[in-house]
C-alpha cells in the first residue's frame, strides 16, 4: 500500500508563474569572485538542474538562495518577493526548503525528532502556552507528530525508524530523512544538493523517481545540483552550466548535452573538439 501523500500547502506564484528569480547575482569573497553576473528563473512546476565542474559555484549559489551568504550584487525574488539578505529561518519561513551536499542532520536525535524539527517555523504555540502545556499546544503537537510519522511513510523510511538515532540509519536512508524534514517545512521550492551523491545505481534510480513524485504528487517545484549526469538528463526540465562562477550555458537538457561550451569545461578544449567530432559523425551517419 502506497504511504498517504502529506498535505502542503498550494504553492502558486503571484509573479506569473515564475517562482524564483535572480538578476546579475554575483558573490565575492575578498578577490574571488564565486558566483558571477548569474541570471537564473524557475518555474512553478519545473524541476531544474544546476551542473558544473567541481568549483563552479553551484553551491555557493545555492547559499545565497537560501540565505547563508548574502549576493555581494544582484537581486533575488522569490514568489515576488525579495529574499537578498534575509536570514536562513526566514527564507524557509518564506518557502524555500533545502538538503545539503553534506548531510546535515541532528545525529543523536531520532528520525522523528528530526523531522519535527523541521516544522518548526509552522508551529504557532508560544512560550508561555509550551511551559503551561495548554490544550491547544498539546494538540498542536499530536497533530505535528502525526504529519511527522506521515512524512517518515512517505519519503520510504516508514514510521518503524521513527525512534531511531539518525546516526543509525543507512547513508541512503539518512538522505530520505533530510527529504522529509525540507518536507516539514511546507516549502513551494525545494533546493536539493546532490541528492544521490554516494548511491549505489539501485538507490539512484529510487531517488530520482521520488524526486519526480515530489513534483507530481505534491507540486513541488525542485531545483537540484547533481553531478550523475544520467539523472540529470532524465529528470530535468531545464538545465542550467555554471563555469568558474559565470553560467556558461542554459536550455533543455539535449541542448546543453551538446553545447561546445559544456563539453569544453568537462572535458577541456581537446577532449572538446573529439566530443563534436564524433557527434558529427552520428549525425552523418543517421542522414546517411
Amino acid at each position: 500500500m502506497s504511504a498517504q501523500v502529506p498535505s502542503i500547502p498550494s504553492n502558486g506564484s503571484v509573479n506569473g508563474n515564475v517562482l524564483l528569480e535572480a538578476k546579475g547575482v554575483t558573490k565575492r569573497f575578498g578577490g574571488l569572485v564565486a558566483v558571477n553576473n548569474v541570471d537564473f528563473t524557475i518555474t512553478q512546476g519545473q524541476i531544474a538542474s544546476v551542473i558544473g565542474p567541481n568549483g563552479a559555484g553551484k553551491t555557493t549559489f545555492f547559499n545565497m538562495i537560501t540565505g547563508i551568504y548574502t549576493p555581494t550584487e544582484g537581486t533575488l525574488t522569490f514568489n515576488g518577493s525579495s529574499i537578498a539578505g534575509l536570514k536562513p529561518n526566514q527564507i524557509t519561513a518564506a518557502g524555500i526548503g533545502r538538503t545539503f551536499q553534506n548531510i546535515r542532520l541532528f545525529a543523536n536525535m531520532t528520525a522523528l525528532e528530526n523531522v519535527l524539527v523541521g516544522m518548526h517555523t509552522r508551529l504557532k504555540a508560544g512560550l508561555a502556552p509550551i511551559l503551561l502545556q495548554t490544550p491547544a499546544v498539546v494538540h498542536e503537537e499530536v497533530r505535528a507528530r502525526e504529519r511527522a510519522l506521515q512524512l517518515l511513510d512517505y519519503v520510504g523510511l516508514g514510521r518503524r525508524i521513527a525512534p531511531a538515532a539518525a546516526r543509525n540509519l543507512s547513508y541512503g536512508d539518512q538522505r530520505r530523512l533530510e527529504v522529509a524534514r525540507a518536507l516539514a517545512t511546507e516549502p513551494k521550492l525545494l533546493l536539493l544538493d546532490e541528492p544521490t551523491a554516494g548511491m549505489n545505481p539501485l538507490e539512484t534510480a529510487g531517488m530520482t523517481t521520488f524526486i519526480r513524485r515530489l513534483r507530481d504528487e505534491l507540486g513541488l517545484t525542485i531545483l537540484l545540483i547533481e553531478h550523475d549526469m544520467l539523472v540529470v538528463m532524465g529528470i530535468s526540465d531545464r538545465v542550467s552550466v555554471l563555469d568558474h562562477g559565470t553560467k556558461i550555458a542554459e536550455g533543455t537538457p539535449r541542448e546543453v548535452q551538446s553545447s561546445p561550451q559544456v563539453i569544453e569545461a568537462y572535458l577541456g578544449q581537446g577532449g572538446a573538439e573529439e566530443k563534436l567530432a564524433q557527434m558529427k559523425e552520428r549525425s552523418h551517419a543517421r542522414t546517411a
